[in-house]
């Protein structure tokens, strides 16, 4: 194992002296962070002027809903047109859309308007992490650096979980209700701009001929639409912690370690992506899959029966760290399933089902804890999981390579997880289907 997690640091070592990686990757990370502050910082500002979770719930919805719905078109946009076509009149657009709701909320305007303007917030919600994916498969080509860049960029996305939450409830409890959407806006606004400006390492963008075949949807991948259903139990998970964490906080009379107990969960969450980038693995991504996501519905059971502030911290750390293993093998199996042409596209349909799982979880998360007390909402995480979990099982073979679209024959070209170990994988797969 030690030889494992040394070869694995060098490889990361590698991956961050490749020319040019910076002047994307740091933008990139600033213009992320917005992605998992947007939906709690309207859950705290919504309940701090109307006094419903039920409400402020429903309103985070919306945005989800909106969010998930425009994120694949943006992606499609952007391998069509060019990021920097996307992201300009993008992050102007969601700029507004926040100042819009912040001003909204804080008027006590009705419901409707609020529901009204979150659905362009969301739907202009820069799809980041997709567009810096395809700048590093972009910059790499066929490098066995790939799969080190793909685990990166998960751990990058599981740090994100940590960061923006955390920090978007701390300006809400104590700075004002807008202060978390207000940075969220401006984050998103800053370093949208600085990365759309990185234009040298932005993939070339191949304009389809006369004579070219017809671009794939990543949607007609079998695969791909068992891992939306994958991603979207996960986005239960965030959704039902954001609103029931914020709701039991509420009704025990301390707010304040609201963003404490959520740092824990998205802590566990972060530690654990590191983890599973640093190992080499022997066992394939199908079944590393199947087996993570089983542990994440079995750690999310006991959540709605603890009262203690301490053991909740402890089964939410719990649950954290079995939420990375599931992220990352997702999508690592992206790079099996879909053609090089359409992979934008298909990692913001997963980050599109995230985003929607967690508005559905919100909303049910905030009717339960209105209607039957704050530790009901930790039921939602147990369900979503639940029955992605039961679905996995169920279209596990969708999952191999060799359901991948037609076409893909550029595909197979790229390793699942580490260079030498991915063929083996493959083969013992099929062998076993």
């Amino acid at each position: 194992m030690a030889s494992a997690v040394k070869d694995s640091r060098s490889g990361y070592g590698s991956l961050l002296r490749t020319p040019g990686a910076w002047t994307f990757l740091l933008p990139g990370f600033l213009a992320r962070q917005p992605f998992a502050m947007l939906t709690i910082g309207i859950v705290l500002l919504v309940q701090s002027t109307t006094g419903s979770y039920g409400t402020a719930g429903a309103v985070s919805a919306t945005t989800g809903v909106s969010m998930a719905l425009f994120a694949p078109q943006s992606g499609r946009l952007a391998d069509r047109f060019g990021q920097r076509a996307v992201l300009l009149p993008g992050v102007l657009a969601h700029a507004a859309g926040v100042a819009a709701l912040i001003t909204l909320a804080l008027a006590h305007a009705p419901l409707w308007t609020l529901l009204a303007v979150a659905v362009p917030t969301g739907a202009s919600t820069p799809q980041v992490g997709p567009m810096v994916r395809a700048r590093w498969a972009a910059r790499l080509g066929g490098s066995p650096l790939m799969p080190t860049a793909a685990a990166f960029e998960s751990v990058t996305d599981e740090f994100t979980f940590v960061v923006g939450p955390v920090l978007a409830t701390a300006l809400c409890t104590g700075i004002h209700p807008a202060a978390g959407l207000i940075a969220e806006a401006t984050l998103t606004l800053a370093g949208g701009l600085l990365f759309a400006a990185q234009k040298r390492s932005q993939p070339v963008v191949h304009r389809a001929g006369a004579g070219d075949r017809p671009r794939v949807s990543a949607l007609s991948v079998p695969g791909v639409r068992v891992l939306i259903v994958a991603f979207l139990g996960i986005g239960a998970v965030f959704g039902g912690m954001q609103v029931s964490l914020t709701a039991f906080t509420q009704h025990i009379g301390q707010p304040g370690i609201n963003g404490v107990l959520y740092g824990i969960f998205a802590g566990g969450n972060m530690l654990a992506g590191i983890a599973c980038g640093a190992i080499t693995w022997k066992v394939g991504p199908r079944r590393r899959l199947l087996v993570a996501y089983g542990l994440l519905a079995l750690a999310t059971t006991p959540l709605w029966a603890v009262t203690a502030v301490p053991l909740l911290g402890a089964v939410g750390l719990v649950v954290g760290l079995c939420i990375a293993p599931a992220l990352i093998t997702g999508y690592t199996l992206v790079e099996t399933l879909v053609p090089a042409a359409a992979r934008t596209e298909a990692f913001t349909w997963l980050t599109g089902a995230v985003a929607l799982g967690q508005a559905a979880a919100a909303t049910s998360a905030g009717q339960l804890a209105d209607g039957f007390g704050p530790s009901s909402g930790f039921l939602v995480p147990l369900a979503g999981t639940a029955l992605a979990c039961t679905v996995l099982l169920a279209l596990r073979a969708h999952l191999l390579p060799r359901g991948a679209a037609a076409g893909a024959d550029a595909v197979t070209q790229h390793v699942p997880d580490r260079a030498g170990a991915g063929a083996e994988d493959r083969e013992r797969e099929l062998a076993r289907a």
